[in-house]
């Protein structure tokens, strides 16, 4: 069993919010710079924390048990219990959000993979909902999901976007399945795996294939003055954001843009961008939907294989493996999945070849029919 790292993961990357303190306007600038401060302070209490309600989060069974909080806008968590699964439904927006938002997670999980909550075994899904005044960002602090309710400038509340839901809760299923680490390349792939896992509830909720969806991170998040389609983008890292605030983009989609920083722990949420691509071009040239053959090969990948140090090669070789191994070595799923990571400047030797080069776009093979939601099985 792998060692639990609790770590803390945001959504909006620090080279964002540094970015907003130093171009926006004074409130702006205030609530970006109280942002940063409240992270680190949540990141600094993440070991000591929750001696109550949340130490006991485990639940017998198989059975979708989650706990909405109220911070009330105050720093201090959880605050008051607001929603289970045993409440009637209120009026508050944010409560509601994150209290669907998660059973969606646990569902989309649950369904596709047979996996109950985030550790296996049924751990109660918890989120705090109205943390701190204007916080502008959504976390998973290591134990569960804090929300904040955005700035109404830049930022709409954090608690309406299904993926970034689905990209932070993501990070306790990573944390529980394989340990990944934080930092670099390691971190990276943390990253990678929550926007593809987000990417794929949303369109799991909307029934949507790779062709019709937008494949970005936090779609409708930003303000109707920010020059943003969203945090980040799969399909075309370094294209989600152009704005005078924000920036412009920095994801690269090749190794041969590879950033090398210590900003943003080695640069998580910049080069996770690389895989991101890969993972766009495989989902979009298999066929079907993402959650099918892609998701399934990702999930035995980071279930099985990933190591809590393992970099963009080990993971795209472990990749390849598993597609071997579900879908027949050198079968046209092996052999696209390679592809696509060639194409990212990732080669892959298959089984008794020489490495998979860079050879130019994948053809897209015609999607199966959308009759069904369920997975498809892999070959005998």
């Amino acid at each position: 069993m792998h060692n639990i790292q609790h770590q803390s993961c945001g959504v909006i990357p620090q080279h964002m919010l540094d970015r907003i303190a130093a171009r926006s306007g004074p409130e702006s600038s205030r609530l970006a710079l109280s942002t940063l401060e409240q992270m680190r302070e949540l990141i600094s209490l993440r070991g000591i924390r929750h001696g109550g309600p949340l130490a006991e989060a485990t639940v017998k069974g198989p059975l979708k048990s989650r706990r909405v909080y109220d911070a009330k806008n105050k720093r201090q968590t959880p605050g008051r219990l607001v929603m289970d699964e045993h409440s009637k439904r209120g009026n508050d927006v944010e409560v509601n959000e994150a209290f669907d938002g998660s059973g969606l997670v646990y569902d989309f999980y649950s369904t596709i993979f047979g996996r109950s909550s985030i550790d296996g075994k049924g751990k109660r899904l918890d989120s705090i909902v109205h943390y701190g005044v204007h916080f502008d960002n959504a976390m998973w602090d290591g134990r569960e999901m804090i929300y904040g309710d955005g700035d109404g400038k830049i930022f709409n509340r954090f608690t309406s976007c299904e993926d970034i839901i689905g990209h932070e809760i993501t990070h306790g299923h990573t944390q529980y399945l394989c340990g990944l680490g934080y930092s670099g390349q390691t971190g990276a792939i943390n990253e990678h795996i929550s926007d593809a896992f987000g990417s794929m509830i949303l369109q799991w909720a909307r029934n949507e294939t790779p062709s019709e969806a937008s494949w970005l991170i936090g779609k409708g998040l930003f303000g109707p003055g920010v020059s943003a389609r969203g945090i980040r983008s799969l399909a075309a890292p370094g294209t989600a954001y152009d704005d005078p605030v924000l920036g412009k983009d920095p994801q690269p989609d090749h190794m041969r843009n590879y950033v090398v920083t210590q900003d943003d722990n080695g640069g998580v949420h910049i080069n996770s961008g690389i895989p991101n691509k890969a993972f766009y071009l495989f989902a979009t040239a298999v066929g079907g939907y993402s959650w099918q053959v892609p998701g399934h090969i990702w999930f035995e990948t980071v279930s099985t294989r990933v190591r809590p140090d393992s970099n963009f090669a080990d993971f795209a070789r472990a990749a390849v493996d598993v597609a071997g191994e579900l879908y027949g070595n050198g079968s046209n799923v092996q052999e696209s999945l390679a592809q696509s990571f060639a194409l990212v400047g990732i080669n892959v030797p298959l089984l008794g070849t020489k490495a998979v080069k860079e050879t130019g776009p994948l053809s897209p093979r015609k999607p199966k029919a959308r009759h069904s939601r369920r997975p498809l099985q892999p070959a005998a």
